[in-house]
């Protein structure tokens, strides 16, 4: 069984009469949460595994509303349209550090299923996906999980998702702040009940998905531009730790809103507290009925900035008692230059880190127990996961660097160096796994990656994002190339057809002075063949001062 909280509390227990009645008029999933409270997928994955198992059951007598929609609350997102009777199942990992002992179990939950569908993705948050799960195995993962110190519960619908910070935390020579201890404190008031075990209704019962993420330096990995809270390290005048908050950041498929910045500044001991806060502001007052409006900008909008500030630090319990100071003044350090991620990088005069590519973020159960052996041999069991979808090893010898090379260089689907361009992709699952995909995104961002590295050279990295859809999973406005599934046409014998297309987005920005390109600059390019590599070389020689070769 799971280490699972077996308090009496209930999500909606927490929230008020008013809410409720909200949530009575509110959409279809407000009903389906009214109906029977999303905490008893929690121990019901239990009961309908043990089912199935025993011949009692199968998944297609299942309710639908516990098979497409509770169990989300387990982690469970129910693939209907591509693998009917399978999962893809989102784990929760703060700050994206994983151990040896989970990236080998990783590789194990899948090893039982298909080698095409059974495998393990990095995402954006810093966070794993498995893939191929199905309803008599999630059960026994999910205790394999919890045995491990990790979950899933918590990190899919209307819950706050993964928890994103420094992948450099603690080993950074500029950073201001180290983000771990932060990630896992708020990790652990959203997901651990009081007795400390997995799964807490306090906040299990939101308007929609929430995004939290905390920068610990000027370079933003986090992305904190597009979450929900965003969280920029920065000393006060007086020298204390803390972080300038900016909020409402989102993207969707009807609305990209970048995040703005509050008159707040958040001593590191208040973070949890104002986390609180908003979650609080949020639960008891979001928009339940049109899911569309049910992110945080939206309220925040409603109350207006400076209006919003004083709802959340009322919350909280008051500016003077949180140690809330007025934003402060942040100064970039001089000579600034973003750090790299990919590559050997020195931490101190006998170690460095090693960023290691993961094409597309896409991981086989061979490539997950590879890994962990070589974190057990290089960087005492540690893997850092990041927002691009690669890896670092910390604290690797310095007199190790030569034989971690040869040891990656025997790896499949993972990189000691990668190309400029193919070492910077981004991509969402696609339509391999994805309902809602009009395109398939990693196959295509790797056959293009390639093909582009072989026409033209550029003179630093090119961030190049996929996306199946517009709701931007793969955060294409986010990307210098922004590439978003849409309608095509094409000429085939003579005719013109609908093909699967991009739309192509150019000039989005990360780190220091972020910027979301909302706007395609080319629409409606055909995905298969040369066409969308000639489009994109002609961008990378005009916009990034490619050269062909």
């Amino acid at each position: 069984m799971n280490s699972v909280s077996k308090g009496s509390d209930m999500a909606n227990s927490y929230l008020s009469d008013e809410t409720i009645t909200r949530c009575e008029s509110g959409s279809k999933e407000e009903k389906v949460k009214l109906s029977k409270d999303v905490t008893s997928a929690w121990s019901d994955i239990d009961t309908f595994a043990a089912a199935i198992r025993s011949g009692k059951t199968s998944w297609e007598e299942i309710s639908p509303d516990d098979m497409d929609i509770r169990l989300k609350w387990a982690g469970l997102l129910h693939r209907r349209k591509r693998t009917p009777g399978k999962f893809m199942m989102r784990l929760k990992v703060p700050n994206g550090i994983v151990t040896s002992e989970q990236m080998r179990f990783y590789g194990e939950s899948v090893e039982g299923f298909e080698e095409d569908v059974g495998v393990v993705d990095i995402t954006t948050r810093q966070n794993i996906q498995l893939r191929g799960v199905t309803v008599e195995a999630a059960s026994t993962i999910i205790a394999g999980l919890h045995a491990l110190n990790q979950t899933s519960f918590h990190s899919a619908l209307d819950n706050v998702r993964n928890i994103v910070g420094s992948p450099l935390a603690g080993i950074s020579p500029t950073e201001i702040l180290n983000t771990i201890p932060l990630t896992t404190k708020i990790n652990d008031m959203l997901i651990r009940s009081p007795d400390g075990t997995f799964g807490n209704p306090r906040f299990a019962n939101l308007p929609r998905k929430f995004n939290i993420a905390l920068s610990g330096g000027d370079d933003d990995f986090s992305h904190c531009n597009i979450n929900d809270l965003g969280f920029h390290a920065c000393k006060s005048s007086e020298g204390e730790l803390g972080f300038n908050l900016d909020v409402g950041g989102y993207m969707s498929i009807k609305r990209v809103a970048e995040s703005v910045p509050l008159n707040l500044w958040v001593p590191e001991e208040s973070v949890v507290k104002i986390c609180e806060s908003v979650l609080t502001v949020f639960r008891d007052e979001g928009e339940r009925k049109n899911r569309q409006k049910a992110r945080l900008m939206w309220l925040i909008e409603e109350y207006g900035v400076e209006k919003f500030t004083e709802r959340i630090l009322e919350e909280a319990g008051g500016k003077e008692e949180g140690g809330f100071k007025d934003r402060q003044e942040h100064v970039i350090r001089e000579n600034y230059v973003r750090q790299e991620i990919l590559g050997v990088h020195a931490q101190d005069e006998e170690r460095s880190r090693v960023g290691l590519h993961i094409p597309t973020g896409r991981l086989t159960r061979y490539s997950c127990k590879a890994i962990a052996d070589l974190a057990d041999k290089y960087s005492d069991g540690e893997i850092r996961l990041t927002v691009c979808q690669n890896i670092i090893l910390p604290n690797v010898s310095n007199s190790d660097l030569i034989a971690l090379e040869a040891d990656v260089n025997l790896i499949d689907n993972v990189d000691f160096s990668a190309g400029l361009i193919e070492g910077n992709v981004v991509s969402c699952t696609g339509a391999q796994f994805c309902g809602l995909a009009m395109v398939e995104t990693k196959a295509n961002a790797r056959r293009v990656s390639a093909r582009l590295e072989e026409l033209v050279t550029v003179p630093k990295a090119v961030r190049m994002h996929w996306t199946g859809c517009p709701n931007s999973c793969g955060q294409a406005q986010c990307g210098d190339i922004g590439l978003m599934g849409a309608p095509a046409r094409k000429e085939i014998d003579g005719k013109k057809v609908a093909v699967p297309g991009v739309n192509i987005f150019v000039g989005g920005k990360i780190g220091e002075n972020p910027f979301l390109q909302l706007e395609p600059r080319i629409k409606g390019v055909p995905l298969d063949g040369e066409e969308v590599v000639d489009v994109l070389a002609e961008i990378l020689v005009k916009d990034f001062g490619a050269v062909r070769r």
